[in-house]
């Protein structure tokens, strides 16, 4: 990688007289040549972002905008009553309307910070950030399943066998950690949808999220056989290369051996760099303490989040954890009090290391659901799936928070101001990593596929990095 870089140099301080289109496409080309070599090598936007990594937290099962960010204050007075007549008219597909009855927040909002952001009760830590925090309010999309709705929110699409987000990511723009996976996702119960959830789909291989545990083996048959020594191991993986790079020469432009050359060296050195970040005892107890490690509920998430610092540190490009739990069919106040418990301080904790580090004005942090929650009773006490507006917010990564975009109508039925569909949040991230949603293409079945499939706008970013 060197001569690239000195030819690079060359070409800008040079003045050949290049125009800057036939400069981007010499750097394009080298950028294709060096991927072909390895596709996980740091690549070069295609313009200049904000941000060099993504912490995307998921919040499996659904959050209600209303117990969360979306105060609705008005539904306080037509609690337990039906609908007024205008809604009951709504065109909403798969919501009883008829005779369904309002069912109101069930927690406090109060405002914080200088910004006078509007966050629920149930998360104190986390409004003690409200400055860093850009609340999304009007996100959207037209699923109510849970599995198409999660697959929607993590590639952009209702189908299955298409990337996730994080594998975009990747592939646009490589890995700058030699001993960790460019994309890495955890989660403290189940991937719901498997491995769907951070699927490389048609993107070569190589882009996939890795599975990573937070006890014991951190990714499955990762650890050599007792009965092999350290060398005994190098000696058979440098002769299964040899043999790849031969069979490669006879068959040029096939990608799946680069990756498979690729993924040998990278699990090779991965075998004493994954146990390494797991070690959460080399954090000082505050520190531990800060993201509520052994305490109580927050623990398991709190060393994700933990966990997700010292990937971010160590170049992983992207970070996903996942809890799960927030399907509240029943008893959504309860459901709310005992999530919250598990991610105010771990999240807080993360935003506040991250700044603290230098580490937040680079690191995007994403938080969402798969949709919200219907602001009429279901059950006892719950509500049930709701896509049609819903909330996430976005900070670090060059975001300048305390701000709110878009809002829900007085009972949060539907985004009605700046609306945001989810092909739009994903745009806007790409975007903030300097990655064009229209350009992060790739060729497959005779078509340039794409993230954002034929929709999104990057509408957010100017409102997003500007005060």
């Amino acid at each position: 990688m060197p001569g690239m870089q000195l030819r690079r140099e060359f070409l800008r301080q040079g003045g050949l007289g290049f125009g800057a289109l036939a400069l981007s496409d010499l750097l394009a080309a080298e950028t294709k040549a060096a991927a072909a070599e390895n596709p996980l090598a740091p690549r070069a936007p295609h313009q200049p972002g904000t941000s060099k990594s993504i912490i995307f937290l998921f919040m499996q099962g659904g959050p209600s905008q209303l117990e969360t960010f979306d105060p609705k204050p008005v539904m306080t007075r037509f609690d337990g009553q039906l609908l007024p007549e205008s809604l009951r008219d709504f065109d909403l597909a798969q919501i009883n309307t008829a005779d369904a009855k309002i069912l109101a927040p069930q927690f406090s909002f109060d405002q914080y910070g200088q910004s006078g952001q509007e966050i629920s009760s149930i998360f104190p830590h986390l409004a003690e950030h409200a400055d860093k925090l850009a609340i999304i309010r009007s996100l959207h999309h037209e699923l109510f399943i849970h599995g198409s709705a999660m697959i929607m929110t993590h590639s952009g699409t209702r189908l299955l066998g298409h990337p996730s987000i994080g594998s975009w990511v990747v592939y646009g723009l490589g890995c700058e950690s030699d001993d960790l996976p460019a994309y890495i996702a955890m989660t403290d119960g189940i991937f719901r949808n498997g491995a769907s959830m951070y699927s490389s789909g048609f993107l070569p291989a190589v882009y996939q999220g890795t599975d990573m545990r937070i006890e014991g083996a951190p990714i499955q048959n990762l650890q050599r056989q007792a009965t092999i020594s350290a060398r005994e191991q190098r000696l058979i993986l440098d002769r299964i290369n040899t043999w790849n790079r031969e069979h490669l020469r006879s068959r040029p432009g096939d990608s799946r051996l680069d990756a498979r050359i690729a993924n040998y060296e990278l699990a090779f050195r991965m075998q004493g760099a994954a146990p390494e970040l797991i070690d959460l005892s080399r954090e000082t107890k505050r520190t531990r303490d800060l993201y509520g490690i052994e305490a109580g509920p927050a623990d398991r998430f709190g060393k994700m989040c933990l966990m997700a610092r010292r990937m971010v540190e160590r170049g992983v490009r992207y970070i996903q954890l996942i809890c799960g739990g927030w399907d509240a069919h029943g008893d959504c106040k309860g459901n709310h009090q005992a999530q919250g418990a598990k991610v105010d301080r771990p999240i807080a904790g993360l935003l506040a290391d991250l700044k603290q580090r230098g580490l937040l004005e680079s690191t995007q942090v994403v938080w969402v659901g798969e949709f919200g929650r219907t602001p009429i009773r279901q059950g006892s006490n719950g509500r049930d799936h709701h896509p049609y507006g819903f909330s996430a917010w976005m900070a670090g990564g060059g975001i300048v928070g305390g701000k709110t975009i878009g809002a829900t109508d007085d009972f949060g039925f539907s985004a009605v101001e700046d609306k945001v569909h989810v092909n739009d949040l994903h745009a806007t991230m790409l975007g903030l990593m300097g990655l064009d949603h229209e350009r992060l293409t790739y060729l497959f079945e005779g078509r340039e596929r794409r993230l954002t499939d034929v929709g999104g706008q990057n509408n957010l970013a100017a409102r997003l990095v500007r005060a």
